[in-house]
């Protein structure tokens, strides 16, 4: 079974690197950026087809290791 987490800042934590991105596209002269917020994705392959227990798992490891939950929200997608 495949998922994906994004972990992505929170709203009001400042994004340096997103910052960083948003000067770097517009000095390409990429228009119409108006802002950029950067993450992380994880595709994990997990053993099993319990869609339910896959989810539970890899909350746990959000809450464990993936994401820092204090500056970071996170998503999980069981894509099957």
């Amino acid at each position: 079974m495949k998922a994906r987490v994004t972990v992505t800042l929170k709203s009001g934590v400042l994004d340096p690197q997103g910052k960083a991105i948003e000067g770097a596209l517009k000095s390409l002269g990429i228009a119409g950026v108006e802002s950029v917020r950067q993450g992380k994705v994880f595709d994990v392959e997990l053993a099993g087809n319990d869609r339910n227990k896959a989810e539970t798992a890899l909350k746990a490891a959000c809450e464990r290791l993936l994401a820092n939950t204090v500056i970071e929200n996170y998503r999980v997608e069981v894509l099957g």
